[in-house]
């Protein structure tokens, strides 16, 4: 089995890497390609001849516009990357037969009310990012290729930056920190994101050696560790725990004060309510999605 990774190097892209490896021949690429190969989702034509050259049975789209604010500026930018290549991609698979692999977002929604939205729910975004990533969606499932969509939200990983690493920088900077306290959702890492992804087309395949493939099980699910929080309680909890793993850390904020969004406002719209409920998953592929305090306490480790 041959699997075509793209965005190699992005915070889940580096863990697909690891977790895709064992299913079969791995072509990994990044937006600058090797040997002749595209792995630049802003380059349509030679996106399309890379799959035609590796003739993959899987493809891996983990490469993303997600400057969410700069989206706002750049909406032409965001479509092409988010929209239009895996437009690109989705026809390539439906003409070769392969499965497609594609990450969206919770901010598909417009994070009205507080229940965790379902895969049927209708979306209804607030910013270019969002929209941009809804109509990649449409555009996956309108080509009838075999498709694997994962929205997720709030992702980290100890590789590259993230919130985390920010708060911990900042707490060991300033005596206050200002949080937004009215936006919820689940913390959830790219470790967790590959290790589901390698599990599910584990399934639909038929298990590797055991030919009983499951195309009856592709579609659109959503993916995020369980549980909620905010983003001041997320921070709490990552200087709580950094303290309790190294205790000698330096922490200089003696305070850290909860705010709305509409304390801080930025160019782009962010949804209050980015809770997803993931009990079409869970059933479909026999899975328990563990609390996102675990995965985060496990990155802190990693980061200190």
């Amino acid at each position: 089995m041959k699997i075509l990774l793209f965005g190699k190097d992005g915070q889940v892209g580096w863990e697909l890497q690891r977790a895709l490896s064992v299913l079969g021949e791995l072509v990994a690429l990044d937006r600058h390609g090797r040997d002749g190969l595209c792995g630049d989702l802003a380059d349509a034509q030679r996106l399309a001849e890379t799959v035609r050259l590796v003739q993959p049975d899987i493809i891996v789209n983990a490469a993303a516009y997600t400057a969410v604010d700069q989206a706002e500026r750049a909406p032409d930018l965001a479509h092409l990357i988010n929209t239009a290549a895996p437009a690109v991609l989705a026809t390539e698979a439906a003409r070769i037969d392969a499965w497609l692999v594609h990450y969206s977002t919770d901010y598909v929604f417009d994070g009205s009310g507080d229940a965790p939205w379902c895969e049927t729910d209708r979306p209804a975004p607030l910013n270019i990012y969002g929209h941009s990533k809804w109509a990649g969606e449409q555009a996956i499932q309108h080509s009838g290729c075999k498709h694997l969509i994962f929205r997720t939200s709030w992702v980290y990983a100890a590789r590259g930056g993230n919130f985390a690493k920010t708060m911990l920088r900042l707490a060991q900077e300033r005596e206050e920190l200002k949080v937004i306290d009215d936006q919820w959702g689940a913390p959830t890492g790219a470790d967790l994101l590959a290790d589901v992804t390698a599990h599910a087309l584990r399934a639909v395949m038929g298990n590797g050696a055991i030919a009983n493939p499951r195309p009856e099980l592709q579609g659109l699910y959503h993916l995020a560790a369980s549980g909620v929080t905010t983003w001041f309680e997320y921070a709490q909890k990552v200087i709580d725990h950094s303290v309790r793993v190294q205790p000698a850390l330096k922490i200089a904020a003696k305070k850290i004060t909860p705010i709305p969004t509409a304390a801080y406002p930025t160019p782009a719209q962010r949804p209050h309510n980015s809770r997803l409920n993931t009990a079409k998953l869970q059933h479909a592929f026999g899975l328990s999605l563990p609390h996102w305090q675990v995965g985060v306490e496990r990155m802190v480790r990693e980061i200190l």
